[in-house]
This record gives C-alpha cells, sequence and structure tokens, in this order.
C-alpha cells in the first residue's frame, strides 16, 4: 500500500509538498477506511481531494502517472528527453531539478524510493527497505558526468557481472528498474517491488478514458465480474437485467497491425495477428426489463445507445474491480463525471466495504461529500490551492483545529473557511 508521495518542482508544484494516506488517531469507520499495514501504522484505503479548476488537483494525479510510466517504460536511446516539465512559473525552478519520493508497504514491509532528475538525465534514484527499525539500501544511483554509477546496498546479492550489466543497461535518461529488467539476473529485494509496480499500480483514469472496451473484455471472460458490474449498472439503471457478450472475427484492415505496434500491443499478439489476420471484437448489449400493459418484456439493446452515466459507471465498474482483485491503487480524476452524485456515493461506499487493501484516490468538485460522515472520515478529506506565485499548496482537512465545533462541513468549505474555492465577486 501506499503510505505517501512528496514532489518538488514538478509542474504547478514549486516547493515540496507531500499527499498522505496515513490515517490519523481517529477510530471512526476503521473497519471500511483503516488497513494496519506494520505495527502501528495504519493507512487509508480512500483519499479525496478538491481544488478550484486549475489548482493542481489533476496534476497530483499526473505525478502518480508519471511514475508509473518511468519505472518500467524504456528508450531508444540516451539523448530522448524525459518527460518531466518543472515549475516554470519562475525563472529559478526552470533550472532546478524535479524529485519525487514515494513510501509505501509490500507484505509488511517498508520502503522508500527517491528520484531526482532534469529534463535530459537522472541525476540520483534511491531505493531503501526497512528489515527492522532501521533502513538498508537497495540501490543508490547517481549521475558522474552523464554516465550513471550504481552501487547496492551490503544486504543485496549480486554479482559483478550482472552489475557491470545493469549498469551499461541504466542509461541516463530512465529508471534503474527499466533497466534491470533488460538484465537475466534476480534480485529478489528488486523484483518484489517492480512486481508490486507492475500489478498494484493501475493507471489513471480522466474524465475522457476510453474503458467501455476495458470492461467489456472483462466481462466476456469472466461470470463472476460480470454479476458485479450488473450490479452497478442496476444502480445507474433500474430497468437493467443483464449483460450480454458475444464475440466475433473480423478481418484486419491493411496497415492496422503497423499501427497497433505503437500501442504496447504484446508480442505474441501481433504475432498472432501478423499470423491469423483477423481480430476478435466483443459487442456488449444491455437487457432491458420493462412492463408493458401489466407484461413483463425484456429488449436487448448495444451499449452505444446507453445513455453517457450507463456507459461511464460500466466503464469504472471494471477498472475499480481489477483494483479491488489486485488490491491496487487507482487514481481517478474528476470522479464526478457524468454520474449522478447518488452514484458517486455508492460507488465510494461499495469500494470501501469490498477493500482489503486497494486504495482509490480522487479528485472530485462534489462537496456533499463533506457532511457524509456515516461513509467517510475528517482524514479522507485534502485540499489544493494556488498561491499569487502561482504554485499548487497541499494540505489536509485535519491540518484545520477545531473541525469537531463545525456543524457543517460542507458549508464550511463553500464558504471558504477551508480555502481551495474559487474567487468569485
Amino acid at each position: 500500500m501506499i503510505h505517501s508521495l512528496s514532489i518538488s518542482n514538478y509542474l504547478s508544484f514549486k516547493d515540496e509538498v507531500t499527499f498522505s494516506f496515513e490515517a490519523s488517531k481517529d477510530t471512526s469507520l476503521e473497519e471500511h477506511h483503516v488497513v494496519e499495514v506494520a505495527k502501528g501504522v495504519r493507512l487509508l484505503k480512500f483519499g479525496i481531494v478538491y481544488g478550484y479548476n486549475a489548482s493542481g488537483k489533476s496534476n497530483l494525479i499526473n505525478a502518480f502517472e508519471f511514475l508509473k510510466d518511468f519505472w518500467l517504460n524504456t528508450v531508444e536511446n540516451k539523448q530522448e528527453p524525459i518527460d518531466i516539465t518543472p515549475f516554470m512559473l519562475d525563472y529559478k525552478h526552470r533550472d532546478m531539478p524535479t524529485s519525487f519520493k514515494l513510501m509505501f508497504y509490500i507484505n509488511k514491509v517498508k520502503y522508500s524510493y527517491f528520484v531526482q532528475f532534469f529534463e535530459n538525465i537522472v541525476l540520483n534514484e534511491k531505493l531503501e527497505y526497512y528489515p527492522g527499525t532501521q533502513p538498508a539500501v537497495v540501490f543508490e544511483r547517481k549521475d558522474s558526468g552523464g554516465v550513471s554509477t550504481v552501487e547496492f546496498g551490503n544486504r543485496i546479492k549480486v554479482s559483478s557481472i550482472a552489475k557491470d550489466e545493469i549498469v551499461i543497461k541504466c542509461l541516463s535518461n530512465i529508471s534503474l528498474f527499466s533497466a534491470y529488467n533488460q538484465v537475466n539476473t534476480k534480485i529478489e529485494e528488486i523484483d518484489s517491488v517492480i512486481n508490486w509496480m507492475s500489478e498494484k499500480f493501475m493507471s489513471r483514469i480522466e474524465p475522457g478514458t476510453q474503458l467501455q472496451n476495458y470492461t467489456e473484455n472483462l466481462v466476456s471472460e469472466n461470470n463472476s465480474l460480470k454479476s458485479k458490474v450488473l450490479e452497478y449498472l442496476k444502480e445507474a439503471d433500474f430497468n437493467i437485467s443483464n449483460i450480454i457478450s458475444n464475440e466475433t472475427e473480423e478481418e484486419i484492415p491493411e496497415g492496422l497491425i503497423q499501427r497497433v505496434k505503437d500501442f504496447g500491443i504484446p508480442k505474441s499478439e501481433i504475432e498472432r495477428l501478423e499470423k491469423e489476420r483477423t481480430i476478435k471484437i466483443t459487442n456488449t448489449e444491455f437487457e432491458h426489463l420493462v412492463i408493458n400493459d401489466s407484461i413483463e418484456e425484456t429488449h436487448n439493446l448495444p451499449i452505444e445507445w446507453q445513455s453517457s452515466g450507463t456507459k461511464r459507471i460500466f466503464g469504472l465498474s471494471g477498472a475499480i474491480f481489477q483494483t479491488l482483485n489486485k488490491n491496487a491503487f487507482l487514481p481517478i480524476d474528476e470522479l464526478e463525471a457524468k454520474l449522478h452524485p447518488k452514484l458517486i456515493e455508492y460507488v465510494i461506499e461499495k469500494f470501501l466495504r469490498e477493500s482489503e487493501s486497494a486504495q482509490l484516490l480522487v479528485t472530485t468538485h462534489y462537496d456533499n461529500l463533506f457532511d457524509e460522515d456515516d461513509l467517510l472520515r475528517k482524514d479522507n478529506f485534502w485540499f489544493t490551492e494556488k498561491g499569487k506565485d502561482g504554485a499548487t499548496e497541499l494540505y489536509s482537512l485535519n491540518s484545520f483545529k477545531g473541525l469537531g465545533r463545525i456543524s457543517s462541513l460542507q458549508k464550511a468549505y463553500k464558504y471558504g473557511k477551508f480555502g481551495a474555492v474559487p474567487n468569485i465577486d
């Protein structure tokens, strides 16, 4: 599980800010919200971020997504720039490095990952873990005149040959994890982290993210998941009574194979496409149960005919259930997009009840959640606000005193007590 992420000099974040899933001493709703990942360490399953437009909410989501891409992606050559943008609203920070620090737990073991870089070079990258109360170095990688040097900790078993191969592969613009993946060696402490990154770190969801095909494929292959997705759909449209999936094969249009190679399709699938020259298409229909003249009837309608909200909840449900199944982390930007307020609350409540150690981080403008004290805790809430210098401040609701004396947190937020609201005269 993720403990915290610290960000410095990235997009609208100028000075270091930290988002944390660490739970407060509050014991309310403990059963559904809090996971004890190690003795005395209690982490939340859910975080929610409020702020006016352009205040930096999406940039927090982008920071998690950047790390996911940076860890495991490789590049063709060392001249290719790292896709990083520093704080651009003062000249000093344009020439300063960007840095991230991620704290997380795998099987009750604490890990700390730090990386610092410019657009074209990694200056410092370090992974530590805690076999006891004190940290132990897994690896530390530094820049030396445009060439990476790598040192492994005393506890790490790695041959000199494997180390040399990793260093050779470790171009100045990629992560050490990416270099390690290109070498035929096994270091248990790195493997466990790479597996966590690959399996437990879901890609972000934005309002325009196309999830329909993703969930269609999941539903067609997994009857158990199908029944759970159907629960979501019934909340969105009570007439929906079933999901019908049909798979057809179609010939591949000329030139399509070359185009799909650019989308990270697995090599085995590319080879199959080249050999068979066909592609499998999943077609989904929703069965609607209605009553006409006191007689029950069912009518199958294609997914394209459903409302935007129904299609949105259908797509989201697949990603959420994968997150639950993997006990993974999922960031969603603007959760409320195309969803009725009751659906927003339903999605959050269902996630919290079914999550073992999965984590969900969302941004939203839907402020009714502040007074849902039978659903959320005060330490779930975070805010983004821009200062006069254009930099994003990130802070928690729990940083305010006297919250217990406020009768309505929603009204307090609307009237600007916590900031993070637009200043409209």
